[in-house]
């Protein structure tokens, strides 16, 4: 069920029931198991395959980093060559248990066991079709049953057993990876690149031309060169915020952050400086624009809420000094996205201006999403009463040790580390808000974002959206 290291196979993913769900999903999941028959008859195998692809194969893999000339490719020809089958027969029940579920591993072995004692045995209660779903709503668990060979008629399992002689189906197979006839092919890294994100992050196919274009580097702005740790400008030394009487005062960097015409993938509040106490906003954004996102030349302006007729003032705490506008900062322009982003105060209110550039030739794909922080969602668990929780995705834009991880994203510039504990920390949320490959279909561009105040503390949400390019 596995193409070799951490990538699933598609059987693998169909098999329990997330052919439909992303990688970032799968986190949800808490633990797989199966249990049941599998009857192989005969298997039929090419011994030491040395093949060599036909001439219109090799003509068709590209020179260089193409994503249309990629996903044709792909989508004609495949990732694998079978090699060899299984013929027979197979009758598995497959488990699923969400996060959410509080059974354990005892409890979830014995139960995959009872059921599939009772599923196995000839009862008036077990005549079986193909494939049925089992839920389990209340333990968040879900069960799936799946028969493949034989007939595809109610009946009991003993009587299905007989059929398999007569009606064998494929219930294994062979796989060689197409990438290791190419070696010796110009542009061959190129389409072992591309095979390996697809079976990795598995993007429809459909979009597998938009998802390659998006797979280039990706870079935080400003760069650390250019942050400036020790000093502060006279102009940022009048602009702060104090969040009680004798409270620290908390600078804010209104340098806009602009990155030209590169789109923008994901936001994040940052305290710089010596003393981490000089709050900005950073961008992190492709290298490059990708050829299928035109941009138009917008004038250099920015958009933010009128902060004189603004009914969106939030205090970070209700004895609080300061405020901050929680008013969502987006485009009038549907297919509009973020190029560039600036902070500011008035009148003791933070505002967010965001920049915005318009996608030539471009359609909304879907309704825009809003992410929010995870440690909001931490805060809010913790608040029902749940005494322990492991965020999963504050840090998922970061490689943690021991990590391999398929991809053409690279860190330029890594979040700069503070010299000194940070003391505003605690009114400050740092989480990095981005969406990559990971998030299906792996496209997905910042549209516009706000500031948010919960529990004493100022977060980042940041808007999203999928646009599908007109050629």
């Amino acid at each position: 069920m596995c193409l070799g290291g951490r990538t699933a196979s598609g059987h693998f993913c169909a098999s329990f029931g997330l052919s439909s769900r992303g990688i970032k999903d799968l986190t949800s999941i808490k633990s797989l198991a199966y249990d049941g028959w599998f009857i192989k008859r005969y298997a039929i195998e090419l011994e030491k395959y040395h093949g060599e692809l036909l001439d219109h194969v090799k003509e068709a893999v590209p020179s260089s980093w193409d994503p249309d000339a990629l996903a044709r490719f792909i989508e004609r020809f495949g990732t694998h060559v079978i090699v060899g089958v299984s013929m027979g027969g197979k009758d598995v029940l497959y488990l699923r248990q969400e996060d959410t579920s509080y059974l354990g591993p005892t409890s979830i072995q014995k139960l995959l066991k009872d059921t599939a004692d009772t599923k196995f045995k000839d009862s008036a209660d077990n005549h079986c079709q193909a494939s049925e779903d089992f839920s389990k709503e209340k333990e968040n668990l879900v069960m799936i049953h799946s028969r493949r060979g034989g007939s595809n008629q109610k009946m009991y399992h003993d009587e299905w057993l007989g059929t398999i002689d007569s009606e064998p189906d494929v219930i294994s197979l062979f796989l060689l990876p197409l990438t290791s006839l190419l070696r010796s092919i110009r542009g061959s890294g190129f389409v072992s690149h591309a095979i390996n994100l697809y079976l990795r992050y598995k993007p429809p196919i459909e979009d597998l031309h938009q998802f390659c274009e998006f797979q280039l580097p990706r870079q935080w702005a400003p760069v650390l060169s250019e942050i400036r740790l020790g000093s502060r400008s006279k102009h940022q030394e009048n602009t702060w915020l104090r969040f009680s009487i004798l409270g620290p005062k908390l600078y804010v960097n209104t340098i806009p952050v602009d990155v030209g015409n590169r789109p923008v993938v994901g936001l994040r509040l940052q305290l710089e400086g010596r003393r981490s106490n000089r709050l900005a906003i950073h961008l992190q954004h492709l290298a490059s624009l990708p050829k299928s996102l035109p941009l138009s030349d917008n004038a250099n302006t920015y958009l933010s809420c009128d902060s004189y007729n603004c009914s969106w003032h939030k205090k970070v705490k209700w004895n609080s000094f300061s405020y901050v506008c929680t008013a969502p900062v987006e485009s009038d322009d549907s297919v509009s996205i973020v190029t560039g982003a600036q902070l500011q105060v008035e009148k003791k209110c933070l505002l967010l201006r965001l920049r915005f550039s318009k996608v030539i030739g471009a359609i909304l794909q879907k309704i825009p999403e809003w992410d929010r922080s995870s440690s909001l969602d931490q805060f809010s668990i913790k608040s029902g009463g749940i005494l322990a929780f492991i965020s999963r995705e504050g840090q998922r834009g970061l490689p943690k040790p021991g990590d391999k991880t398929i991809s053409s994203n690279t860190y330029s510039s890594v979040r700069p580390a503070p010299v000194h504990t940070p003391k505003l920390q605690r009114f400050v949320d740092t989480t990095e808000m981005m969406r990559g490959p990971e998030d299906t279909p792996g496209y997905w561009v910042v549209s516009g974002a706000k500031l948010s105040v919960d529990h004493g503390k100022i977060y980042l949400r940041v808007k999203y959206s999928l646009l599908s390019f007109v050629m």
